[in-house]
């Protein structure tokens, strides 16, 4: 496992067409843990962690537009872009061939002040500071339920109730459809209920194939969203889907998977991989947190002070089973 430290870095200089962000919070996520424990092949340490960011503008660089003013608070789209390669060229700029995402293949958002094209900010002073770092983690999750074609009246399965599988299933019910959510334990699956599952299936306790079955009068859920990233769930999400339907895939699996690749000709099978977010799911995101009648704070395990940030992923490390999202505050 590696450590955590602080340390000085050099102040940020600013460019034309950048924004100085004085950056107020940071969401920790699962590749930063994976960072942690040096089992992130992406990454090059030592690295600064954070693509979840919240923050509030410093100061402007020349060329920027006049509604990026001092003081606006912004959310952070933390990927890059080429613009030529295939991905780019079809307007899907999220899964660009050349993609460097924040804290993982450039340092991230974990510092006092970072500067950033003003494009990659969105700007927003409505929903609370703490709740801009929750953007968009569950906007990777809205964009999986946007490549799923998800519509009112599907049955949609969520397997795992992670943050990104949160994303998901509010994505889904946002969406009008019928969500069935599947993890381990009572707590993430409870909050699951919270944000809009109709059905809620506890892993350890209750045979998912068979509660699937009841469920969907034995046709199986039109879309699948795995999030969990483990070859049982990669496969499962096969076996439970209906025939014509749609898998998609968030999770990434850390090993190989074995399927039995008939269901994917006789269901006649859509099968998609999801990465990252557009900035059209952000704002569906932004949107969403704003409709909401109570605040999303449930969402956050933990916060951590920034002088104890270095504390925050061996804490996460040692609750993996438990904690939904750690949060740096300054």
């Amino acid at each position: 496992m590696n450590a955590c430290a602080l340390h000085d870095v050099e102040e940020p200089s600013l460019r034309p067409g950048e924004v100085l962000l004085s950056v107020r919070h940071v969401a920790l996520c699962g590749s930063d843990l994976s960072t942690f424990k040096g089992l992130n092949p992406l990454v090059a340490l030592p690295r600064i962690p954070g693509h979840e960011i919240g923050g509030e503008i410093a100061a402007v660089g020349e060329g920027v537009p006049a509604d990026y003013a001092v003081g606006r608070r912004a959310i952070v789209i933390p990927y890059t872009s080429c613009g030529v390669c295939p991905s780019c060229r079809k307007g899907r700029v999220n899964a660009c061939r050349s993609n460097r995402t924040l804290g993982v293949q450039q340092n991230g958002g974990l510092a006092e002040r970072i500067a950033l094209p003003y494009g990659k900010l969105i700007l927003n002073d409505t929903l609370a500071p703490r709740h801009l770092a929750l953007v968009e983690p569950l906007s990777v999750g809205f964009h999986a339920v946007a490549r799923g074609r998800v519509e009112a009246g599907d049955k949609v399965l969520v397997l795992g109730c992670g943050m990104i599988g949160m994303g998901a299933i509010a994505g889904a019910v946002h969406r009008g459809a019928e969500v069935i959510a599947v993890d381990v334990g009572a707590a993430k699956i409870e909050l699951a209920r919270r944000y809009g599952a109709s059905h809620i299936i506890d892993a350890a306790k209750e045979d998912v194939a068979k509660r699937v079955e009841e469920l969907t009068g034995g046709d199986g859920v039109d879309v699948v969203i795995e999030a969990v990233g483990l070859p049982a769930t990669f496969t499962q999400a096969i076996d439970l889907v209906a025939f014509a339907g749609r898998v998609v895939y968030i999770g990434y699996a850390k090993e190989p998977v074995s399927y039995k690749t008939q269901f994917f000709n006789l269901k006649e099978l859509d099968i998609m991989g999801s990465r990252n977010a557009t900035a059209e799911d952000f704002r569906n995101v932004i949107r969403y947190l704003e409709s909401l009648e109570r605040k999303p704070d449930d969402l956050i395990s933990k916060v951590f002070a920034f002088d104890d940030a270095d504390k925050a992923l061996p804490y996460w490390a040692a609750e993996r089973d438990t904690t939904l999202k750690v949060m740096i505050e300054r």
